[in-house]
């Protein structure tokens, strides 16, 4: 099985360094060249909505790291579009505060990204400003709804990326694009000035190329405890059966990494109370999301299929939407007694299934399947009802050449001690720093090592 995956995983290509590792010259250059390599990159892949002009930074511990941030935070100065084409209400309260941090701790914000229509689609498919292209296959979707902030990271335009995550929506693009996706525990991250989709599923986190440069960023938008570090993982089996074969050859391989780092591992079934949080999650989600966004039902600049999706949701009763945010303590319980069991953390894949063509995904097309993407965010939304933060890393490549990632599921308030657990595979591996293939002719060769 390990040969098997190696030679998968295994595939001889161009790297990009962490913005931690660069030292001061290298920094200065990807500083004074950023804004130049996001149009470039803009060009090839749709990722930004917005490249800003440069300003005068703060001095500060980021040393102008150049960010970029999913367009669905307001600031005084910026109103989001939320994906769509037109300006209009997205339920947004207030400013959010987390750019100001970022800007005071001295990171140079270098545009707002596209993605998917009011965040509400796991592919990156938008009908209203067309769609974000995959940095390794322009004909494969790049995963949503953050698609343009995965995008950026991975083609280097950025070194990290504020993004959203109500059902997967870090995971899934982290696992498309080849990158490290921070899904924080609920709450503790701000969402104040941010679009919400689904307010008690809602998190905003953060998307960069290893846990490592990630780790730089989240003390900053969080007060975030220290935990004990993750000792004892469960690899849950049955999980494994439902992934096509390349996606569980490298889920076996990233066991048996953590094997190697004196991980206790144990195998246990989890499938049936993942299908069982996830009808909840389904419910808050589709309940949420119509009620915040009612008038956008009838908005013909809307695609159609989202506004079907958005009605759907008006068939929960306010009872049914309470009674499944009342299970959640219970969910919680269940979960920790019968699948954690006194483990610090899960692994899982994040998606089950080969990342998707563009036509699968487009409504428009004679390809257009819908349980594709139901498929793609089948193993992300019970996190999120759970609120359990989660780390995402690449782990491999499909025969394909397209990336394949794991999540690292912890328990609330354990997120740093996962992104450190990243940060330690990642010191041992370089499948975060591979240059995409689909755009490696636009990165400049002095930046790479082979």
């Amino acid at each position: 099985m390990l040969l098997a995956a190696l030679r998968i995983i295994y595939r001889p290509m161009l790297r990009l360094p962490d913005w931690t590792s660069l030292d001061a010259a290298a920094r200065q250059r990807w500083r004074e060249t950023a804004r130049e390599r996001a149009s470039v990159l803009n060009t090839a892949l749709n990722t930004f909505v917005e490249i800003e002009p440069a300003q005068t930074r703060s001095a500060g511990a980021l040393d102008g790291l150049p960010y970029a941030v999913k367009d669905m935070l307001q600031t005084p100065t910026h109103r989001p579009s939320g994906g769509l084409s037109g300006a209009g209400e997205l339920g947004i309260v207030g400013h959010s505060d987390l750019l100001d941090r970022l800007d005071a701790a001295g990171a140079d914000r270098i545009g707002f990204t596209n993605m998917t229509e009011l965040a509400y689609e796991p592919s990156g498919f938008n009908a209203s400003r067309g769609r974000v292209k995959n940095p390794w296959s322009l004909d494969h979707v790049p995963g949503g709804s953050s698609s343009g902030s995965a995008a950026a990271v991975a083609s280097g335009a950025v070194t990290a990326a504020i993004g959203s995550d109500t059902g997967g929506s870090l995971r899934i693009p982290a696992h498309c694009c080849g990158i490290t996706a921070w899904k924080p525990t609920y709450g503790a991250v701000s969402t104040r000035g941010a679009m919400p989709l689904a307010p008690s599923l809602d998190t905003i986190g953060l998307l960069a190329r290893s846990a490592a440069d990630l780790l730089t960023l989240t003390t900053i938008l969080a007060d975030l405890p220290v935990s004990h570090p993750i000792r004892r993982v469960v690899v849950l089996r049955d999980v494994l059966a439902q992934c096509a074969p390349d996606i569980a050859q490298v889920y076996s391989y990233l066991a048996d990494v953590l094997s190697g780092l004196d991980m206790a591992i144990e195998r246990k079934d989890a499938f049936p109370a993942i299908d069982a949080i996830d009808a909840y999650a389904l419910t808050i989600m589709f309940a949420e999301s119509a009620r915040i966004h009612r008038a956008r039902i009838d908005d013909p600049a809307v695609a159609p299929v989202l506004r079907r999706r958005l009605a759907k949701g008006l068939e929960v009763t306010d009872e049914m939407l309470a009674a499944s945010i009342d299970a959640r303590p219970r969910l919680i319980r269940e979960f920790d007694e019968q699948v954690l069991a006194g483990a610090d953390a899960a692994v899982l894949p994040v998606m089950a299934i080969p990342t998707p063509s563009a036509a699968e995904c487009d409504p428009a097309s004679d390809s257009f399947s819908p349980k594709t993407l139901y498929a793609m965010s089948r193993f992300t939304r019970f996190v999120n009802l759970l609120g359990f933060p989660a780390v995402a890393l690449p782990g491999g490549f499909d025969r394909r050449g397209l990336p394949i990632a794991m999540q690292i599921v912890g328990r609330p308030g354990s997120d740093l001690a996962l992104l450190d657990l990243v940060r330690h595979v990642q010191s041992k591996t370089d499948w975060h720093g591979r240059v995409p293939a689909g755009i490696a002719d636009l990165v400049p060769r002095q930046e790479t090592a082979s």
